[in-house]
């Protein structure tokens, strides 16, 4: 592939999943921890050949889509049409002031597309101008007639199941897509035949039997229980903090500022629930402490949000692959009351680490007068993380 050629994706996600059964459109939904769209795109963004990636997605989802999508790399959204067809459409359209030479149109129902399919998908388009992705069929095929009885046996060397993304020249699948909307042709059900009636020779390339549609709710339990499969090392972290009380009116504990008669000695916010639940993490990693990522002896951290702490080592879990099963924190301390705040530092805790607020637990406890937490001298805090990574020998 030439260096200056620019290749640009529509990842067409406008619509509404009715099949996939109640609960939202299907591109919204969890999958594996992580909303299926953000997969789907996640792959697009991060790709070193993609230039440009744009989402077409029903306005009525702009909320949901902004959430789904944080963090990645993507033009601003463009409305989808009443078909699919219209929604390619109106996503190529949205493409033509970047002038791409390739285009790359995918499914956001197919959120397992690999690097790998990417990359070939490009290739196939750049030496052929159209190409799709086909798998082999394995199982016997029949023809059925309108009675329900069998009228044919195809031969099924000759058959394969197309996937997303379909690769084009961005000129001459634009062109197909306008001639089939002038036409009043919007009966295609993929892009592939509409280059193939503007009268293209549309090639194929190796796809991924891995890079599926999920299209019912069996799809969603089935790819659910695969992706459980792949992070079968379970691990558990400990962790442990403390911080003596000075001057001050608040205490930052699990993330929200608590109101008090003192505040924390420490270097950063001096959040001991945050820095011990940091600790669990990385001991669930085996990834050093706290201390080692964020030395005390460095300026830069002196008086630090402790919630980039915590985003901190769950991108680490990320970065490997990984997702967690279970943050649980015990705060020690007579005072402040931690009851009232139990729930509103589970959902801080929560929205830091991007789980759900199930997988999160916080209890707190006295040392019935006894001890530097008995006589009001500071907060102790402990915690434990679990964790599931993909198992490496």
């Amino acid at each position: 592939m030439a260096k200056s050629q620019r290749t640009a994706v529509v990842l067409v996600a406008a619509g509404r999943g009715l099949r996939a059964g109640a609960g939202g459109p299907k591109q919204y939904r969890s999958i594996g921890g992580q909303p299926v769209i953000y997969r789907a795109m996640e792959a697009f963004s991060r790709h070193p050949d993609v230039s440009v990636v744009q989402p077409v997605v029903n306005p009525d989802d702009s909320v949901m889509f902004t959430a789904a999508v944080a963090g990645l790399k993507h033009e601003p959204p463009t409305g989808g049409g009443a078909t699919r067809q219209a929604s390619v459409l109106a996503g190529l359209e949205a493409l033509a002031r970047h002038k791409p030479d390739i285009v790359l149109i995918h499914d956001a129902a197919r959120p397992f597309v690999s690097e790998g399919l990417i990359s070939r998908a490009i290739d196939a388009a750049s030496r052929t101008g159209a190409a799709i992705p086909a798998i082999a069929v394995t199982d016997t095929i029949k023809l059925i007639g309108e009675g329900g009885n069998v009228e044919d046996t195809p031969d099924r060397a000759r058959l394969r199941i197309a996937q997303t993304p379909q690769s084009f020249r961005f000129d001459v699948i634009l062109e197909a897509h306008r001639r089939a909307a002038k036409d009043r042709r919007s009966d295609f059900t993929d892009d592939a035949a509409i280059a193939e009636w503007a009268g293209l020779t549309v090639a194929t390339f190796e796809g991924d039997v891995a890079n599926m549609k999920l299209t019912t709710p069996e799809d969603f339990v089935r790819e659910e229980a695969r992706l459980a499969s792949l992070l079968g090392d379970i691990r558990t972290g400990t962790g442990y903090d403390v911080h003596a009380f000075g001057e001050g009116d608040h205490v930052m504990i699990c993330g929200v500022r608590v109101p008090h008669t003192k505040g924390f000695l420490a270097h950063s916010d001096g959040d001991v629930g945050l820095h011990a639940l940091v600790d669990a993490i990385l001991g669930a990693l085996a990834d050093g402490d706290i201390g080692s990522h964020f030395p005390p002896s460095d300026v830069k951290w002196k008086g630090a949000s402790s919630d980039q702490f915590l985003k901190y080592a769950i991108d680490r879990v990320a970065q490997r692959g990984g997702r967690v099963a279970n943050l649980e924190v015990t705060l020690i301390c007579e005072r402040p009351k931690i009851g009232p705040l139990r729930d509103t530092m589970r959902a801080r805790i929560a929205e830091i680490s991007s789980v759900d607020i199930s997988r999160v637990a916080v209890k707190a406890t006295t040392s019935e007068r006894l001890g530097f937490t008995g006589r009001e001298e500071g907060i102790a805090a402990t915690a434990s993380a679990t964790i599931r990574l993909p198992w490496e020998v």
